[in-house]
């Protein structure tokens, strides 16, 4: 490895163990914002922050020329009941770093910091860059990403650092949640009364659960459909009049997701309402000069079956970085330091090689 990159590489991995070690749920990532401002401080940029948001303009900008954003998050989830370590302890083990958001995705925002400043130190780029580590991604807030895109300005480019072992991910799946409630009628459970929502819930769910759309993706297959809660009733002895469910929609690139849920609602008496629709499948042309590149480079194209802030931006972008989408939301989360650097050496490969 360059020496140079290798003390990017290093200072990464030292800010990443800093992260670990301060706690930061979503909307609660005050204390990690500002150990992502001091840090561009301290290596000579002069980042900005609005709430939770920190990000940085290159210092070798110009206005005629297109902008690549690097982007990840520093939100994490909260740690659940079955670690053995202590989420933010660090811990080091070889080349083992363990704790709660080291693989998602804090091993790619310290990569994509390094490599931002490389290319501050280098310049050389034919296109200007923007490096934004956010909050919110975990929950899709929107005190993250699509708070501060305004303020950005105009993205030709985006690259989005999740674990993906540094397979290049051209497209993804989108996401609607969405509320079902079946409407019955009350009455007493010892006599043959009332319309049981119950019922006419479990009826629907089942209609649901054997619903497959007609259009499957090359690269995302087709969309996935779980039925997740259900809730009914107030005491053992009354018919309910209510019962609501929960439905998971994982979408690909061949329907919108109001065209799901219109879909969905054809097919069921229950009322079908979406939490949010602005979560859809993102992708990009096979021929676009990343795609090109990555390949070029060898790299893996794939469909990512899972969530990330690409929904939330309206321009081409990609998804890459260090890690194992698998061990994301995992007791003992952890990172290979070797995954760390490996990326920082991929991010600049890739870039160094881009023309847009």
């Amino acid at each position: 490895m360059p020496q140079l990159t290798q003390q990017w590489s290093e200072l990464a991995i030292e800010l990443l163990q800093s992260l670990i070690r301060t706690p930061s749920f979503s909307r609660e990532e005050a204390a990690t914002a500002a150990l992502i401002f001091n840090f561009l401080t301290d290596q000579g940029t002069q980042p900005q922050r609005r709430g939770n948001n920190v990000w940085a303009r290159s210092r070798h900008w110009q206005p005629n020329r297109p902008t690549v954003l690097l982007n990840s998050h520093h939100d994490t989830v909260e740690p659940g009941p079955s670690w053995t370590t202590d989420p933010f302890g660090a811990t080091l083990d070889g080349d083992r770093l363990t704790g709660l958001g080291s693989n998602d995705a804090g091993a790619s925002a310290v990569a994509l910091l390094a490599t931002f400043l490389h290319f501050e130190q280098t310049g050389g780029l034919p296109f200007n860059l923007i490096c934004a580590i956010t909050a919110e991604e975990e929950i899709s807030g929107t005190g993250g990403i699509a708070s501060i895109l305004p303020e950005l300005g105009p993205i030709d480019l985006g690259i989005v650092g999740e674990p993906t072992q540094m397979a290049l991910a051209v497209a993804e799946k989108g996401l609607v949640v969405i509320d079902g409630t079946a409407h019955g009628r009350t009455g007493h459970a010892a006599r043959d009364e009332g319309d049981n929502a119950l019922y006419r819930a479990i009826a629907d769910i089942e209609k649901l659960r054997n619903f497959h759309f007609v259009n499957t993706s090359p690269l995302l297959g087709p969309v996935k459909l779980t039925v997740t809660q259900i809730a009914a009733g107030t005491q053992h002895n009354v018919v309910p009049d209510r019962c609501t469910f929960v439905v998971d929609v994982r979408t690909n690139e061949c329907y919108s997701n109001a065209e799901v849920v219109e879909i969905l609602q054809r097919e069921v008496l229950s009322e079908l309402m979406p939490r949010s629709l602005r979560l859809n499948s993102s992708g990009i042309a096979p021929g676009h000069p990343v795609v090109q590149r990555a390949q070029a480079l060898g790299w893996r194209c794939f469909g990512s079956p899972t969530l990330s802030d690409q929904a939330l931006l309206s321009f081409d972008t990609v998804k890459i970085g260090p890690g194992d989408s698998a061990r994301s939301h995992t007791p003992d989360e952890y990172i290979m330091l070797s995954e760390i650097r490996a990326a920082v050496l991929g991010y600049i490969e890739l870039l160094r090689g881009l023309s847009l």
